[in-house]
């Protein structure tokens, strides 16, 4: 029984006294903003048909889809072109700031905000790695995904840097940012058209934002405090809890994928994969689809192999090794379907996903290599210095000050004589660089 409670007290205290993930959470988020941002970016000449108002999809049928289903879009605010624009530009604008990782709380927020709003306006445009966007940029909302590898923990360095020097490090981005988002979510719930529909996204925001507040607040009034502790606890428990969520969710997509696909009489007879590498809006590379499918032993041996990955994958997270292998086999077979048969936001979604249970050895070593790949590309950052040499110059030993000033007398004489000798040094090491100077030689202190 002792046991049983020292493992439990270990388990809650790990739970709630850090954000665990920290690698994991920034690769997540980094991965969906990016498949985001490709996909706003490459379709941004399509944007009108897609999601605008010359999209077939109009606005009147959104509207009504949107207030039976009560789903959120910021589209269903306003049937101008206009505004079209301006929230497909703040989607943009807040999938790029995610993914470098400024304000990511608040940025997660709006990246939710910008998701749903395209996403719902039309949503019969897209595949499955959109209802994986759908799910996931929801669940970043409630993840600490800016610990590391992003600006926010650069600034954060900076301003502890900065403490322990004493200096004052006032936050006014911040607040301004807070104070705006706050106006214009008062404004747009007066007018009545925040809570058209499902009230969760709408209450989401307001809990977000009242709790900046707070965390702002402890943070100026009890920076050490219980009450700061306290909301550091409960942040670790949201954290972990989201983060959970989102391995559950991976698990389920492959399970279910797994078992429908057990239940198809194509896969049963593998040869499932062999349909879609010869249909002609799956076949970007015609050449390289039909040289796959040109073997019927590789297509048999992919068409298992992916259901076999798929059902065990679940189980195999209580094996470290089995599960990183196979974890590798998914992220190639995601990049295989991104080539072969043209889905590469759903692949970059569904990889992204994947991310979550990559081991942090490796992604700490792989955050290694990009800081000394960068570092090559730069020399002057980091510990090179601007001639590129890779060495760190140090500087020269100040001279040692007397204890005393100096006064008269003995003290005096000894002064002087300590200056004489200095500059008959110093003459003597000058009349040497000129001699060495004059035989063609380096004086010893410039040389390589």
């Amino acid at each position: 029984m002792n046991r049983f409670a020292l493992c439990l007290s270990s388990a809650i205290a790990r739970v709630t006294e850090s954000a665990l993930g920290p690698y994991q959470s920034a690769v997540i988020r980094m991965g969906f903003s990016a498949t985001w941002l490709l996909f706003l970016l490459r379709e941004f000449p399509h944007r009108q048909e897609m999601y605008g108002p010359d999209g077939p999809w109009s606005w009147d049928l959104a509207q009504q889809l949107t207030s039976t289903n009560g789903a959120f879009t910021a589209l269903m605010w306003s049937d101008g072109r206009l505004w079209f624009e301006i929230v497909y530009a703040l989607a943009v604008l807040t999938g790029a700031l995610l993914l470098l990782g400024w304000r990511t709380r608040t940025m997660s927020v709006l990246f939710m905000v910008g998701v749903l709003s395209l996403q719902n306006r039309s949503i019969f445009m897209g595949d499955g790695g959109d209802n994986v966007l759908h799910l996931m940029c929801i669940y970043l909302v409630f993840t600490r995904c800016g610990q590391v590898w992003s600006l926010d923990a650069r600034r954060a360095r900076l301003a502890d840097e900065a403490r322990a020097r004493g200096e004052d490090v006032p936050d006014r981005t911040g607040p301004a940012l807070w104070g705006v988002l706050g106006l214009t979510l008062t404004a747009v719930s007066l007018s009545g058209r925040l809570f058209e529909g499902e009230p969760f996204v709408p209450l989401l925001l307001w809990t977000v934002w009242l709790a900046q507040a707070l965390w702002w607040f402890t943070g100026r009034r009890a920076a050490n405090g219980e009450p700061r502790i306290l909301l550091d606890v409960v942040a670790n428990i949201v954290h972990n809890g989201a983060l959970f969520v989102i391995m559950a969710e991976a698990c389920l997509i492959y399970a279910t994928a797994g078992w429908y696909k057990i239940q198809g009489s194509r896969w049963q007879d593998g040869t499932a994969v062999y349909y879609p590498l010869h249909l002609d809006y799956f076949s970007p590379w015609p050449a390289l689809a039909d040289v796959l499918a040109s073997s019927g032993t590789m297509v048999m041996l992919v068409t298992y192999g992916t259901v076999v990955a798929q059902v065990a994958f679940p189980f195999t997270l209580f094996n470290r090794r089995v599960k990183n292998v196979l974890l590798a086999a998914m992220m190639i077979e995601h990049a295989a379907i991104a080539v072969l048969l043209g889905l590469p936001f759903f692949s970059l979604a569904m990889i992204a996903a994947d991310a979550v249970f990559l081991p942090t050895s490796f992604l700490r070593r792989l955050g290694g290599w990009a800081t000394r790949a960068r570092g090559r590309l730069t020399p002057g950052t980091g510990t090179r210095t601007g001639t590129g040499t890779g060495r760190t110059t140090l500087p020269k030993p100040r001279a040692p000050e007397p204890s005393e000033p100096a006064g008269t007398g003995k003290d005096a004489g000894d002064a002087e004589d300590a200056n004489e000798a200095n500059e008959a040094n110093e003459a003597n090491e000058a009349n040497e660089a000129n001699d060495a100077g004059e035989a063609g030689e380096a004086p010893v202190g410039f040389r390589a």
